[in-house]
């Protein structure tokens, strides 16, 4: 399994709920982009957001990534300070 993790600064409640209700609203993900699952952080006090994109390979990741990194800043939670491809080593649930 492979997580995109994008951090976002200047990120506001009412913003992040706007893209939130889209998010539920849509029937899955946007076309061409092969995640499995998301979570979508939100520090509060500090206007950050970090944004987990799941998905199965190495290639998913780079053609979900690419299609993220070409979507609209308009279409994002604040702006985007890093984007991390990172492979899921362990994952550990109580």
């Amino acid at each position: 399994m492979y997580v995109r993790v994008v951090r976002f600064t200047g990120v506001s409640s009412e913003r992040l709920e706007e893209l939130l209700a889209g998010i539920k609203e849509a029937d899955g993900p946007p076309p061409g982009i092969p995640t499995t699952g998301l979570r979508v952080l939100l520090d509060q006090d500090q206007g950050t957001a970090l944004v987990e994109q799941y998905l199965e390979t190495a290639e998913d990741m780079e053609v979900g990534g690419q299609a993220f990194s070409a979507m609209d800043a308009a279409e994002t939670p604040g702006t985007r300070v890093s984007v991390d491809m990172c492979e899921v080593k362990l994952e550990l649930q109580a």
